[in-house]
């Protein structure tokens, strides 16, 4: 078998790049076994928040799973990062939730409704604001969630967006060439046409990196004002149709080897679940979501995600460009 083909059987799920187990960089361990991302870890480390057996970590130290970690004086669980399992979810986001696992402000967040894992956790690859609606994905596997995030990457995320105000071709040429703002120079390596008329119009926009609210600040310093956004595509993920609001569904293996491919990882299988678990994991998939299952006002949720008119205005963007796939 080729070292480039998913492994089955027993051993199905082992990371066959993370070699025999012995030391590794500990920002690299831990975000394997899902307690942050590489940033976060490095942030701890730098603040001496991270403790190893007992000792603060020193710059460049390794160390393995059978090591005892300590974030803030809490013991964190590593044993995960032992054997990897690479599973990935597609979750279409609704208003009003927040991207992290815990809110101080009581908000619903996106974790809310994700399937239980006894083992691992869920990492999200990315974030959305709370007022953005569409595709988050999330994984096991911490390595696969760091470099989708790193712009060295390049992986692009694409967004429909309803603007309001007054757009011509001036501007969107300024959005494409680059725009200063409060965090540095943004641009969107893509606009295309997606519908609308007068002061309400829809575009398809794609750019290659996640700063935060980096799609309405572009608009915004054009005079312009989002109204609507949707994430539609990150890399090679498109959001299907068939996943409404409020759901979420897994990646089968030819999906999450594509992302896997895109950050140039090689293929882990997806381990089988047991009846129990598949049977547990419908009905969570299924279930109502209690109060925050409020059916929303009637077109509330109305979100062109067709796909763009490129006879109108089409662009390369470039390295991490994906071709759109008819819906």
């Amino acid at each position: 078998m080729s070292s480039e083909q998913p492994k089955h059987g027993k051993h199905a799920g082992r990371d066959t790049s993370s070699g025999d187990g012995g030391p590794e960089r500990i920002q690299k361990l831990l975000a394997r076994a899902g307690v942050g991302s590489r940033r976060e870890i490095e942030g701890w480390m730098s603040q001496g928040r991270l403790m190893v057996n007992g000792q603060p970590v020193a710059p460049g130290q390794k160390a393995t799973v059978d090591d005892r970690f300590e974030l803030d004086g809490k013991r964190l669980e590593v044993s995960s990062a032992a054997e990897l399992v690479r599973r990935v979810l597609i979750y279409n986001k609704p208003e009003g939730e927040v991207t992290s696992r815990k809110d101080p402000e009581g908000r619903p967040t996106v974790f809310d409704r994700l399937p239980r894992l006894k083992e691992q956790r869920w990492v999200s690859i990315g974030r959305l604001d709370i007022n953005t609606t569409g595709l988050v994905l999330f994984t096991t596997d911490g390595e696969l969630a760091n470099r989708l995030m790193h712009p060295s990457n390049e992986i692009d995320r694409e967004y429909a967006v309803r603007v309001f105000g007054e757009v011509d071709d001036a501007m969107i040429e300024r959005l494409l060439e680059g725009v200063l703002l409060d965090d540095g120079m943004a641009k969107f390596t893509d606009v295309s046409p997606a519908g609308g008329s007068g002061m309400n119009r829809w575009f398809h926009v794609t750019l290659l990196e996640g700063r935060n609210r980096e799609v309405r600040r572009l608009w915004e310093s054009q005079g312009v004002r989002v109204s609507r956004l949707k994430r539609v595509r990150y890399g090679p993920i498109f959001l299907p149709s068939r996943l409404t609001l409020g759901k979420w569904e897994e990646l089968d293996q030819k999906g999450v080897d594509a992302l896997s491919r895109a950050v140039g990882l090689p293929p882990v299988a997806i381990p089988a679940k047991t009846p129990n678990e598949k049977a547990a994991h419908d009905r969570q998939r299924r279930k109502s979501p209690g109060l925050r299952n409020k059916k929303p006002k009637a077109g509330r949720w109305d979100v062109s995600d067709a796909a763009p008119d490129r006879s109108e205005r089409q662009r390369p963007s470039g390295k991490g460009r994906t071709s759109r796939k008819p819906r």
